[in-house]
């Protein structure tokens, strides 16, 4: 008989590495639900439903204080089949000082933001080595922390809520070294997610930049070339049923249901695990905000233009080198 070799036995890993991720979270969320309607309607043990929900509204504010990460979970071999997978590989263009704090802009989101979470929320690609003295918060949706388990999960990894007062309390409480993950297209970006794709959706997207000037901190513009390719879509025609109802869709909740679909298990199948391509993130030079308390809207126009033209100007340098033609420019929507 046969046996597995050592590379097929590391394939393996780093498909289930990123199987696990992509899968938990709809595990932990089925799992939870089920098992307390359960013991609700068909248990005695009620109580212990009710002590869960009673520990969720004690600890509701969490998320947004900082959350409550674990190393242990950080440092967990997986994250590095993880980011093998791809491969993911973290390139900085200039040191960070860990004696002030950051708001990391991350683009594009992709479909499911897989290189965010493999350089910031675990140390597969050795961001602590990269990065020494500097503590990242990926910042996500606050929904993520509203499912008992899940959100301590989640705030294992070192996430928090992207609100603007947890990133007011990030900033404040919290010393200095401290390095905010934002991807600022979130969900609406990822209509956009197509292979060859270099649109960003940042026109209307200034927050970041008023958090950044009352709190007088860094900007940091952050691209991964690749990102986008990891999957395909299904582009449905336009004005028809289906696109109809994903425009309605995303009108409603703000988030558009996209029809996308990458590799099965074996290289020629299609399934819902993504391509393994090489993504390449490049971290750029710090954009130093001003400290002004209440910054007008003008005052944020100003340097949120000022910050697109940093990151035009990063892509810009490193796209030739991941077969971008010279004449490509990010699209900003």
């Amino acid at each position: 008989m046969l046996l597995p070799s050592k590379k097929d036995l590391k394939t393996a890993l780093e498909v289930f590495a990123v199987f696990q991720w992509a899968l938990s979270a709809l595990l932990i969320v089925m799992t939870s639900m089920v098992v307390n309607l359960y013991l609700v309607v068909f248990t005695q043990y009620w109580f212990v439903t009710v002590l869960i929900l009673t520990w969720l509204v004690f600890d509701w504010k969490t998320p947004e204080r900082g959350g409550r990460r674990y190393a242990c979970v950080r440092n967990w071999s997986l994250w590095k089949h993880y980011c093998d997978y791809f491969p993911l590989k973290l390139l900085k263009t200039h040191d960070i000082s860990p004696n002030r704090n950051y708001i990391v802009v991350c683009h594009p989101h992709g479909i499911l933001a897989h290189t965010w979470f493999g350089h910031f929320s675990s140390e597969g690609s050795g961001f602590s080595r990269m990065f020494p003295g500097i503590t990242p918060y990926t910042l996500t949706l606050g929904a993520l922390f509203w499912m008992p388990f899940l959100r301590d999960y989640v705030m294992a990894t070192g996430a928090c809520s992207v609100s603007e007062s947890s990133m007011d309390f990030l900033l404040t409480h919290k010393g200095t070294g401290n390095m905010l993950i934002v991807v600022v297209g979130g969900l609406a970006e990822c209509r956009y997610s197509l292979p060859g794709s270099c649109t960003l959706v940042l026109k209307n997207r200034s927050g970041f930049v008023r958090v950044a000037l009352r709190h007088g901190v860094a900007l940091i513009p952050t691209y991964a070339f690749g990102e986008a390719d990891l999957y395909d879509q299904h582009i449905f025609t336009p004005g028809g049923f289906v696109n109809r109802f994903q425009k309605w869709f995303q009108s409603l909740v703000h988030i558009y249901p996209c029809a996308f679909y990458g590799r099965g298990f074996t290289k020629n199948s299609r399934g819902l695990l993504p391509y393994a391509l090489p993504v390449t993130t490049i971290v750029g030079e710090p954009l130093q905000m001003p400290k002004i308390e209440n910054p007008s809207p003008e005052i944020v126009a100003k340097y949120h233009a000022l910050y697109i033209e940093a990151l035009c100007k990063l892509f810009d340098q490193h796209k030739t080198k991941f077969g971008i033609s010279e004449t490509q420019k990010l699209e900003i929507i």
